[in-house]
């Protein structure tokens, strides 16, 4: 079974670029990122007319996010829940979960955009911290129940220095701080394991290229969108890879596929 992540930055922009990555990919499960849509104006038709199920959790402009699947998920849940009773719910579009029917059991499939963090000294970096906070809680409760569980996305982190172009360049953003990589290691030491370094320590590994300064034909990129996985879905994992070649696409996304093959056949 393949499982996909991608900010597709722009569902309506990138909707061929879609099809036709999705026809030659072919992933059982894609997370997508950024639709910037409202589920109304989702264009599913054109997904769907290729044999893919849609769900999504949009909203107007900005954020937005979808699971694209071969087989239609039993539920689904859209939203991360509060850290207490006591808090707002997040009423940002960032986080669905779709739970599928596979040998043996279940799987469970996040698709996530955590904020970015930027500027740091304005309310979107305590956003950014908080939310991540959020998400280890409701991390820790799924996995207590010991399924195979995948969190898939951008998250807006860049764990290592070696996981971007100039460590100096990005000192001090919010997507490099100390404690924005702290709370990552965080969530990965709950028990996931991040499936591109579980399969190589190379460096000039990137997911993300910025449309200004050149840096897509300077390689000048950072890895900031990555699968995790729960103990039982690391049991199941044969390979990891980046679908670089999609970014040299006409009228491409900032953001490249990050997959994974697991051991997994559907029920």
């Amino acid at each position: 079974m393949k499982v996909a992540s991608w900010n597709i930055n722009g569902i309506k922009a990138r909707l061929d670029n879609l099809v036709t990555w999705l026809s030659d990919s072919s992933p059982d499960i894609a997370c997508l990122q950024e639709i910037k849509s409202v589920d109304e104006a989702f264009p599913r038709e054109a997904i769907e007319a290729i044999g893919y199920h849609v769900e999504t959790h949009g909203q107007k402009g900005f954020n937005g996010v979808a699971i694209v699947s071969r087989k239609a998920p039993d539920e689904v849940n859209r939203g991360l829940p509060a850290l207490s009773p006591n808090d707002e719910p997040d009423e940002q579009a960032r986080f669905i979960e779709g739970v599928f029917s596979v040998e043996g059991g279940v799987l469970r499939v996040v698709s996530l955009y955590l904020p970015n963090g930027n500027p740091v000294d304005s309310e979107k970096f305590p956003y950014k911290i908080n939310w991540m906070q959020r998400l280890e809680k409701w991390a820790s409760e799924r996995l207590a129940l010991e399924e195979p569980l995948v969190l898939a996305g951008d998250y807006n982190v860049i764990p290592e220095p070696y996981d971007c172009y100039d460590p100096a360049a990005w000192e001090g953003d919010a997507l490099f701080r100390d404690d924005t990589r702290s709370a990552f290691r965080r969530l990965e030491n709950l028990s996931f394991t991040e499936t591109l370094r579980n399969a190589t320590d190379e460096a000039g590994i990137y997911t993300f290229w910025d449309y200004q300064a050149g840096a897509w034909p300077k390689n000048n990129g950072i890895r900031i969108d990555h699968l995790l996985l729960s103990p039982e879905a690391a049991n199941r994992l044969r390979s990891a890879d980046v679908e670089k070649h999609v970014r040299g696409w006409e009228k491409p996304s900032d953001h490249v596929p990050v997959v994974a093959d697991l051991a997994f056949q559907s029920a």
